[in-house]
């Protein structure tokens, strides 16, 4: 596999990691993804934009003792890169699942991301989540 093959494995395991992460109520999982300075922009699709790793992850936990099941599927990879070091890329992403209150909610979003090479390897350095059908969120607050 060539070098620039290898890569994009890796950049894309990064959004099955994060979704795993989601899915498993592991913040540090879905955050391992993420570099130190990274945004996670969901404003699109009617929830919040987060700077920073902690920030990030207080967001995640968040989520993780208000969610009782989801899961998220993510599929269709575009990654292009800019550079040895940068790249962007796309990914669709379709998820559901229940709050802790029995509220439902689903979601077929688009994420745009860019991605940094640090030291320990590609990261996402930020993810703007739009959606791409009208998302449910029956008694679902975010």
């Amino acid at each position: 596999m060539d070098e620039q093959a290898a890569a994009r494995h890796e950049i894309m395991e990064l959004s099955h990691r994060y979704a795993r992460g989601l899915d498993r109520f592991d913040p540090a999982e879905a955050l391992s993804a993420f570099s130190d300075d990274a945004v996670w922009d969901a404003t699109p699709v009617g929830l919040e934009r987060f700077e920073g790793r902690e920030a990030i992850r207080g967001f995640f936990e968040r989520d993780a003792a208000s969610v009782a099941d989801q899961f998220h599927l993510i599929t269709n990879h575009v990654v292009e890169f800019d550079g040895p070091d940068t790249a962007r890329g796309t990914n669709y992403v379709f998820s559901e699942g229940h709050s802790v209150s029995g509220a439902k909610f689903r979601a077929a979003a688009l994420n745009e991301d860019t991605y940094v090479r640090t030291a320990a390897g590609w990261r996402i350095s930020s993810r703007v989540i739009s959606a791409l059908t009208p998302p449910e969120l029956e008694g679902f607050e975010a």
